[in-house]
C-alpha cells in the first residue's frame, strides 16, 4: 500500500500576525467612525422625508411680472393615525392656495381672480396659470373696538382648487409677482357610501 506524499509543513505564525495586526487596525478605525455616522444620523433625512430628484428643464422660466412656485411633494408620508382615512396617494388631492398678505378688520374680504391648467408641448405636463387676481367682495360690518386692523392672508375664493397627488413630477404654478402660493393636502376617507335612489 502506498502512502500519499507528506505535504511541507508550513509556518502559522505569518498568518496568525497579520490577523492580530488586522484587528489592531480594525480597533483603532472603527470607533471613530461609528462616532462620525452617529454625529451625521441626526442630519440625515427619515425615509418618511424622502423626495425625488427636482428637475425644472422643461418648465419656462415665469415671465417679467411673474413668479414661478413649486411644489415639491414628499414622496413618502407618514400614515396617518386616523384608520378611517386613506393611505393610497390616488386617493389624495392637493389643494393650491392661492392668495395676498392684507390688512383685515373683523369682516371677511375675498381675492377674485382665476387658476388654470396648461399643457407644456411637447412634455405633456401640466402647469398652472394665476391671473386676474383682484379685491372681491367683502362684509360691511361695524367692527368692535377690540377687534382692530390685523394682518393676514387672504386667499382667492370661495371654491378650492384641488390637483391630483403625483409625487413623480413637481406642481408648477406661475402667479403674478404680488401674489403668494401655499398648498394643503386633502386626503379621502376610505370607506366609500351608497347613495339613495330617490
Amino acid at each position: 500500500m502506498q502512502r500519499s506524499p507528506a505535504l511541507p509543513r508550513m509556518s502559522l505564525l505569518p498568518l496568525h500576525r497579520a490577523i492580530a495586526s488586522g484587528r489592531r487596525r480594525l480597533g483603532r478605525t472603527l470607533p471613530p467612525l461609528l462616532a462620525s455616522l452617529a454625529l451625521l444620523g441626526p442630519a440625515l433625512p427619515p425615509l418618511a422625508q424622502a423626495i425625488p430628484r427636482l428637475d425644472l428643464k422643461p418648465y419656462p422660466a415665469p415671465a417679467v411680472a411673474e413668479r414661478r412656485w413649486v411644489i415639491q411633494l414628499p414622496g413618502v408620508l407618514q400614515p396617518s393615525p386616523d384608520a378611517r382615512i386613506s393611505a393610497n396617494p390616488a386617493d389624495w388631492r392637493v389643494e393650491l392656495i392661492v392668495g395676498k398678505e392684507m390688512t383685515v378688520d373683523c369682516n371677511g374680504p375675498r381675492l377674485n381672480g382665476r387658476i388654470r391648467s396648461e399643457t407644456l408641448k411637447g412634455w405633456g405636463y401640466a402647469i398652472y396659470r394665476v391671473s386676474a387676481v383682484t379685491r372681491g367682495p367683502s362684509t360691511l360690518m361695524a367692527c368692535p373696538p377690540e377687534q382692530g386692523p390685523r394682518q393676514a392672508f387672504v386667499a382667492l375664493g370661495p371654491k378650492p382648487f384641488v390637483v391630483p397627488y403625483n409625487v413623480s413630477l413637481p406642481i408648477v404654478v406661475y402667479a403674478p409677482k404680488d401674489v403668494q402660493v401655499r398648498w394643503r393636502l386633502w386626503k379621502a376617507e376610505r370607506e366609500q357610501r351608497e347613495a339613495q335612489q330617490l
